[in-house]
């Protein structure tokens, strides 16, 4: 080959590599790159994968009705493996060097503590659509889920009510780490403003994927026997099996010491055997069982969405709390960047205040404008021998969040940014 011609297709190579590199970027501008940041291995793994799947079809549902700003949205999916500090790895990961716009995730407050600083050093954005312990409140967070008032105050409320029990003596259960410990410490100061004296109060923890509760719940049946008692519980992950399956083999039914779970859901008691936990209670801002004609849609969208995909289980898969919340947290970040026409993190931040929608709880939700949490109804629920659960106490009305506890000496005056 001659001089002139190694010159030509060197030159050729050159320019297909630009032009290459160019409709690379150029792909890439068409497409709006958001992250998913869920534990789909580990302990969590129960409860996670299913927001993770979730996010994909509320995305896929986006893209078909013409995407955000007429652009795509593209997922970016990582696992951090219920491994805390790999949370804020992998945070870094999707803002740096992904390049997402906003990021959807974590379960567990440990998690997401530990990226808060990630998202506030890089100016992102984080949607966290899980019921949590309060005591927080950043710019960089929109929390779609519940804060204490928005659950655990008005749960236990019910159990000291006629209609819950008229309990006097509690059990707060939970796993070891900062939102059992917070929400408990919310909470014993809630029951003794009540009157409630701490030798009521038993308070008991356990580690990430504890599985042996046996001592527990006999110590519970003892502790019961001083009056009529309730099980406050926090247990998050893959404990909740052992958990309830102890509860049922040591027959200890609602009748007798009822219990009212913070994290379990619909997802959580497919592994379980129900019949023995009847009208044990959960609460949340929405179960599957609530009838309205947006859950009925949702319902059906998830349903085929996992048969389509061949989900593990796909004909008996479950909606619950948290992925309502995640639905509803994609959808308003759509409805925020299309009002600011920008992607840009202050200008979504902004465009974020006041928005509203028709959530399938029924309700319309709207982000409050000076807390970035929103306004959620609050619902109690029996457990039923399905799996599902039946609604026995309903806010008529979404309730603003307060982020700070007022049980909590010293957080007046904070709960705005």
């Amino acid at each position: 080959m001659s001089r002139r011609m190694i010159l030509k297709a060197s030159a050729l190579g050159a320019m297909t590599l630009v032009a290459n590199v160019w409709m690379s970027q150029a792909m890439a501008a068409d497409t709006i790159k958001v992250g998913i940041l869920h534990s789909l291995s580990g302990t969590m793994a129960i409860s996670e994968t299913s927001l993770k799947d979730v996010a994909l079809m509320t995305i896929a549902e986006i893209n078909a009705k013409g995407g955000v700003m007429g652009k795509q949205l593209e997922p970016v999916i990582v696992d951090p493996a219920s491994n805390w500090p790999l949370f804020a790895e992998k945070a870094r990961q999707l803002i740096s060097q992904d390049k997402v716009a906003v990021v959807f995730g974590c379960w567990t407050s440990v998690s997401r503590k530990s990226t808060l600083p990630v998202f506030k050093e890089l100016n992102s954005l984080l949607f966290y659509p899980v019921q949590y312990e309060g005591e927080e409140l950043e710019k960089n967070v929109f929390y779609t889920g519940a804060a204490p008032n928005q659950q655990a105050i008005p749960a236990t409320e019910y159990l000291m009510s006629k209609e819950g029990g008229a309990a006097k003596r509690f059990v707060l259960l939970g796993t070891d780490y900062v939102y059992p410990r917070t929400t408990n410490k919310i909470l014993r100061a809630y029951l003794k403003s009540k009157g409630v004296k701490d030798t009521d109060i038993d308070e008991v923890y356990t580690p990430f994927g504890h599985s042996d509760y046996q001592t527990i719940v006999a110590n519970i049946k003892k502790f019961s026997a001083g009056g009529k008692t309730a099980v406050i519980s926090t247990i998050n992950g893959d404990s909740n099996v052992p958990f309830y399956k102890e509860l049922g083999n040591a027959g200890l039914k609602a009748t007798d010491v009822p219990v009212v779970a913070f994290s379990v859901g619909e997802e959580e008691l497919r592994g379980v055997d129900t019949k023995p936990l009847l009208g044990h209670l959960a609460a949340w801002n929405y179960f599957q069982s609530v009838k309205n004609p947006a859950n009925d849609e949702f319902i059906k969208k998830w349903k085929a969405y996992a048969v389509a995909q061949k989900l593990p289980n796909a004909s008996t898969v479950v909606t619950n709390d948290p992925m309502e919340a995640t639905y509803v947290g994609i959808n308003m970040w759509k409805q925020a960047v299309e009002k600011a026409k920008s992607t840009d993190t202050d200008k979504v931040i902004a465009a974020m205040a006041g928005q509203t929608f028709k959530s399938p709880s029924g309700f319309t939700l709207t982000m409050d404008a000076t807390n970035h949490h929103l306004h959620k109804p609050v619902m109690i629920g029996e457990i039923k021998g399905d799996g599902q659960f039946s609604v026995v106490y309903k806010t008529k009305a979404p309730i603003r969040a307060q982020p700070w506890s007022p049980y909590i000496a010293g957080n007046e005056g904070k709960q705005k940014l």
